[in-house]
This record gives C-alpha cells, sequence and structure tokens, in this order.
C-alpha cells in the first residue's frame, strides 16, 4: 500500500508545483502590464483641446492661463495655446509656456524663443504637461533677471492633438517662430520683435532651422541671434553613431515612427524586422525620463543591433534626413555650442558640420566644453551659461557678431 501512495504523492506535489508557478506567472505578467500602463503618458487636460475652428493666422494667441508648477520665484508665467502652420502649410494649434519677471515695467522686452529637447511623441509628452517643464533649459533664471520673455514652445503633436514631427525642420521652425508671435500678444509682458531663439539637441535642430525660415516665414520678427546647443544637425552621420547605443535606439524609434507618419515614401517594414517595429511603435509611445524610461530600456535590451534591419542613410529615409538636416543660410549670427564629452551628439560629427557650413560661408561662433556631456552642457551652473548670456545681450544691443570659424 506504501508503494502505491508513493506515486499519488509525487504527482500531486508536481501538480501544486505547476499551479504555483502558473499563478506565479500570471500575476508576474499582471504586474508587467499594470507598469507598462502606468509608464505610458498622460492625457494632457481640457486646456488642450481648446480650438477655434477655423483655427486663426499663425502666430495668434488664442487661449492663456496661469501657470505655477517649478516657475522661478520672482517670476510669473502661463500656459498658452496659439495658432501655426505645419510643414506643408495645413493650420494647426500648439502649447506654450511664457514665463517673465514679475517686474514687469513699461520698457518693451526682448523674447528667448526657447526650443526643448527630445521629451517624446506623444502629447503628454510636452514639457508644459510633463513634471518638471523646464528641465535642460540653461540659463533660465538669469534671462528672467535680465528682464527678458521666456516662450517655449511644446511643437505641434506635444500637448495638442496631431502627430509629432520629430525632427521635421520645417514643422519645428513654424512652431517655434510662431510662439514668439504669440508672447507679443500676451497683455502687460511689453514682448517686442526682437527675438533670440535658443535651442538643445533636437530643439538645437529647431532653432536653427527657426533662423533658416525666420525671414521668409515671419518676417514681423527680427531674430537678433540663434544659440544652439549639441544641435542634432548631420542627422545620417548622427544616427550611424548612436543607433546601437540605449538612448539611440530610442530616439531611433522616434524617427522612425515620425518619417513614416509624415512621409508616404518612408515604410516601416522596409527598414524594421518584424520583432523590432513592434518594440518601436510601443517605445515611440512613451515619454523620456523618469522610472517610465525603463521600459524603454529594458526593450532595448532586445535589439542589440537596432531597431534598423536596413541602414536607415539609405533610400527615402536617407533622404529624409538630408531634407531635414539645417544647411541653408542664416541671417542671424549663430552660436553652437558642444560639449566635447557627448556621446549622444559626438563632437566631431559636429566639428564636421561647422567646418562645412563655414566653408559654405555662413558665420558661427563655435565653441566647445570639456568635461561637458549632452545634458551636463545645459545643466544649471554650467559654463554655457555666462558666455550665453554675454552673447545674447550682445544681440539684443545690436553689437558686432564674432564668429571663428577657424576652430
Amino acid at each position: 500500500m506504501a508503494h502505491s501512495r508513493q506515486p499519488k504523492t509525487k504527482r500531486g506535489l508536481l501538480a501544486s508545483l505547476a499551479r504555483l508557478a502558473a499563478a506565479f506567472v500570471a500575476a508576474a505578467c499582471v504586474l508587467v502590464a499594470g507598469l507598462w500602463y502606468l509608464a505610458r503618458p498622460a492625457t494632457p487636460d481640457a486646456f488642450y483641446a481648446n480650438r477655434r475652428d477655423p483655427i486663426p493666422p499663425p502666430g495668434t494667441l488664442m487661449e492663456s492661463e496661469p501657470f505655477t508648477r517649478d516657475v522661478p520665484a520672482g517670476a510669473q508665467a502661463w500656459r498658452v495655446l496659439y495658432a501655426t502652420t505645419r510643414a506643408d502649410d495645413t493650420p494647426a494649434v500648439a502649447s506654450a509656456i511664457v514665463v517673465a519677471s514679475t517686474d514687469s515695467g513699461a520698457a518693451s522686452r526682448p523674447v528667448v524663443a526657447w526650443a526643448h529637447g527630445t521629451t517624446g511623441m506623444e502629447p503628454g509628452c510636452a514639457p508644459s504637461v510633463l513634471k518638471h517643464p523646464f528641465d535642460n533649459v540653461p540659463a533660465l533664471k538669469a534671462l528672467l533677471r535680465h528682464g527678458w520673455v521666456y516662450v517655449a514652445t511644446d511643437y505641434v503633436g506635444l500637448g495638442t492633438s496631431g502627430d509629432h514631427a520629430y525632427m521635421i525642420g520645417q514643422d519645428a521652425a513654424r512652431a517655434v517662430l510662431d510662439s514668439a508671435r504669440a508672447a507679443r500678444q500676451m497683455p502687460g509682458l511689453h514682448a517686442d520683435s526682437k527675438v533670440a531663439v535658443w535651442g538643445h539637441s533636437q530643439g538645437g535642430n529647431s532653432a536653427l532651422w527657426a533662423g533658416m525660415r525666420a525671414e521668409g516665414y515671419a518676417p514681423d520678427i527680427s531674430v537678433a541671434g540663434v544659440a544652439a546647443f549639441a544641435p542634432a544637425t548631420d542627422l545620417r552621420a548622427l544616427f550611424e553613431a548612436v543607433q546601437g547605443t540605449m538612448f539611440g535606439k530610442i530616439v531611433s524609434a522616434y524617427l522612425a515612427e515620425a518619417y513614416a507618419k509624415a512621409y508616404p515614401d518612408v515604410r516601416l517594414s522596409d527598414y524594421l524586422g518584424p520583432v523590432s517595429m513592434i518594440l518601436a511603435r510601443d517605445m515611440a509611445g512613451r515619454c523620456v525620463g523618469g522610472r517610465a524610461t525603463l521600459f524603454s530600456i529594458a526593450e532595448t535590451m532586445l535589439l542589440p543591433g537596432g531597431i534598423f534591419k536596413r541602414d536607415p542613410s539609405s533610400g527615402p529615409f536617407g533622404a529624409r534626413m538630408d531634407e531635414n538636416m539645417p544647411t541653408a543660410p542664416i541671417d542671424a549670427p549663430v552660436l553652437i555650442a558642444q560639449g566635447v564629452e557627448d556621446d549622444l551628439v559626438p563632437a566631431r560629427i559636429q566639428q564636421a558640420y561647422v567646418a562645412r557650413r563655414c566653408s559654405a560661408g555662413q558665420k558661427i561662433d563655435y565653441r566647445q566644453f570639456d568635461g561637458r556631456g549632452h545634458l551636463s552642457l545645459v545643466a544649471e551652473g554650467s559654463p554655457l551659461e555666462a558666455g550665453l548670456m554675454a552673447w545674447t545681450e550682445d544681440r539684443f544691443n545690436g553689437a558686432p557678431a564674432t564668429p571663428n570659424c577657424a576652430q
């Protein structure tokens, strides 16, 4: 009898272990699904859905309300909606944050139009929606002390509805320029038409494009200078250099998703395999920064060679990257700042871009910063800040520019 009971006991034990394992796997799946859901971007509140039909002319201030999150002491801020246009001239609505010193005075105040770096592709990834809307903005407190007005576009599709045109220069340039136009309509700010455009990373590309398109698109704005910090310039070289890195895979997913939506000749299936397409689309649906990024980081580990099965610099994808490289003349003085230790926008690629633009006749003040990486270049207290403030003040005062293309 004892011998006949032993197999049953073992079978029962194995069955119990199997049920326990199944329950554990099910619980783990539920936990992962829950965390995945929580990592999705927040849904912007009703303010971002306010719009008029038809949309008014570009640059029109449409809505504004006070904004207080992370606003520096001694300053006041608003989030705004304004009219702009897409690259194909389709009317659109964008959101922005406007900040100024509480000491408004009566004199006209120049404007710094800020173009932010990569935050994501979804509406909930807009800086004005995120917990810390002024992250990676250099010299914000200093520019406010100088009495300048700060306006920071979210770009179309971040905050407001519509696809975000990631690394599409025409789209971004219009959003930046129209944000400066809208700031001039804020009551009591006395913002004037003199504008300096600053931008970092993705926003550095946007700033350069704004300088290229200012005269033709927004002749009512006087762009006094364009300052780009670690700008994404030579897109082919940049994405080739970083596509195998963790963050490179994430931004490659953003670029692939944006170009596939914006350009009919760019088909994801031509450049991404079935698995990488699923993972890239999931990464493109998540913001950069915070714990949510951990999911994207985990997904990048499943793609050791990057997201692309075909060289993205080839065919239509490569042609579109060339199209969005800022290579047209900029009439305003240009400052480009670069961290020597930057592993996302390598200094060697920036140096080569600057050399080509200088050879083409563009006057550039190029400055490199030893020991600074992609984010530390624009961190509070960076050595960039003092020189940037002095350079911008000279531009607002009409002082002659001092390009140094020999570097």
